[in-house]
């Protein structure tokens, strides 16, 4: 996907330099206002977060134009951790500066089944098993968007 470079960066977040190719992520939806890929750190594998790829620290800040592009773009994901997964249904959340380990706005998309363990707003982190796990679940998610873009269009 081609780089936009009419949206503003911050040289210092992570997440900008994700956008800008600078820094790794397995990416798993590229458009040309958002991003979404794997939390490397994830509650479930395939656990994903959406992003804008210009620099929103927060949801209050978001610009009304990127609404659409960022949402619709989280609900997809949470159509393909179900195919793509086998998951039963998914969790969306949105942490502003409480809790946002990355102050660049991020939409996560976690996959859940009954009884996974989650409850209320305790929810234990984890890491992937190994590349090869993470790599799965990147290309399971990349596969099932193909399929409900295809499907839609």
């Amino acid at each position: 996907m081609p780089d936009a470079p009419h949206l503003a960066r911050d040289p210092d977040c992570v997440f900008c330099r994700v956008v800008a190719g600078a820094a790794p992520a397995r990416l798993v939806l590229e458009e040309e206002l958002v991003l979404a890929f794997l939390d490397h750190r994830p509650l479930f594998p395939g656990h994903a977060l959406v992003i804008p790829r210009a620099h929103v620290p927060t949801l209050a800040d978001l610009p009304a134009a990127l609404l659409a592009p960022l949402f619709g773009a989280a609900q997809l994901l949470s159509r393909a951790v179900e195919v793509g997964l086998g998951a039963e249904g998914s969790f969306v959340a949105v942490n502003n500066r409480i809790s946002q380990s990355v102050p660049h706005l991020h939409v996560h998309v976690v996959p859940r089944r009954a009884k996974d363990g989650l409850r209320g707003f305790f929810w234990p982190r984890g890491r992937y098993r190994d590349d090869a796990e993470m790599t799965e679940a990147q290309e399971r998610l990349r596969s099932a968007l193909r399929a409900l873009r295809s499907a839609s269009g």
